[in-house]
This record gives structure tokens, C-alpha cells and sequence, in this order.
């Protein structure tokens, strides 16, 4: 073999190496966000859950979610095969209808101007992170506010997600929930 081929031979080995160390890092699945209005709209096709994200832009610990909770594959699997995911700026300026009502952001240029679907979904309690679920037919189901780690989290798309809810209460259906995340991380 000559010099000019184990060069080759080296960089084509060397570039399968990262290939297949890489790839994993590229194939992760993430969350499949999208638009509120998309999830209205798909869910009249094909009936799921609604989980909304009510964040804002200067919100750490919404960054936090994003950074570690929801890149999560546990997380992520449960959101995808359960859930329509919204990302919504609690703070947005566009006008969005939902149930024949038109909701605004009343002051769009002011700063810290709340939306007034956003003020809907929380109640009222405009806390960021918080997390809105809505069943197929979307009906209010539940807010979870603040920050929230894996295992939690996994607790709750659970329990809506697969309709646990419909049919055990919250305390029974934790006293017997078995975790999917690994044993460190399920703590």
C-alpha cells in the first residue's frame, strides 16, 4: 500500500469515526412546535391534546426549559405522540382568534404588554414559564406554572396525555407511576 493510499485510508476512517459519533447528535428528535393556530387547526383534523408553552423572551428560566427539559428524548417522545406543542409569547403583538373571540395584546408597544389570550389560558396568574393543557376538544384541563424538571414534567404529559385523568386521580395515578427516564435522572 502506498503513502498516498493509507493517507486516504486514515481520513476516510477518521471520517467515519465522527460520522457515527456525530450522527446520534443529529438525529435527536425534538419537540415539534408550532404556531397556536396551527394546533387549532390540526386539531379539528386529528384530535389531541394542546400543551402550550407560555413564555417570553426575557424569561431565564423559560430559556432553562428549553435548554434542558424539553430537549429531554423522554419528554420529547411524549410531547410529539400526544400533544399538538405551542410555543406562545405571552407577550406577542399579533391578533389571534380561538373560539370565535378575537384576543389582542391591549398595549402592543408597551413594555411588559400581557396578550389577552395569554391572560385567558393562565387564568389571570401571568407567571412565566407556565404550561396550558388543553384537551381535544380544546377545553382547559390545567396550568403548570414555573420551571419544571424532566421527571415532573413526565408525571404530567403522562397523566394528560394518556388520559389518565379521565378515569384516576392525581394522588393514584402518582403512587403508581413508573418512570421512563433513567434511574439519576428520575430522582
Amino acid at each position: 500500500m502506498t503513502s498516498a493510499n493509507k493517507n486516504q485510508l486514515t481520513k476516510l476512517v477518521l471520517f467515519l469515526m465522527i460520522a457515527i459519533f456525530a450522527l446520534p447528535a443529529i438525529a435527536q428528535e425534538k419537540i415539534k412546535w408550532i404556531s397556536f393556530e396551527e394546533a387549532v387547526e390540526l386539531s379539528e383534523k386529528k384530535p389531541k391534546h394542546i400543551f402550550i408553552d407560555v413564555y417570553t423572551d426575557w424569561c431565564g428560566w423559560c430559556k432553562k426549559m428549553d435548554a434542558s427539559t424539553f430537549v429531554d428524548p423522554v419528554i420529547v417522545d411524549l410531547m410529539n405522540d400526544h400533544f399538538y406543542a405551542v410555543k406562545f409569547d405571552a407577550e406577542q403583538k399579533d391578533t389571534i382568534n380561538f373560539l370565535d373571540t378575537d384576543f389582542v395584546n391591549p398595549n402592543p408597544e408597551g413594555r411588559r404588554s400581557s396578550h389577552q389570550l395569554a391572560q385567558a389560558l393562565l387564568k389571570g396568574k401571568m407567571s412565566y414559564p407556565s404550561f396550558v393543557f388543553l384537551n381535544a376538544k380544546k377545553e382547559w384541563l390545567t396550568v403548570l406554572n414555573g420551571f419544571t424538571k424532566s421527571p415532573d414534567m413526565e408525571k404530567v404529559l403522562t397523566y394528560f396525555g394518556e388520559n389518565v385523568y379521565e378515569k384516576q386521580s392525581w394522588e393514584d395515578f402518582t403512587a403508581s407511576f413508573e418512570s421512563k427516564l433513567p434511574p439519576a435522572e428520575s430522582q
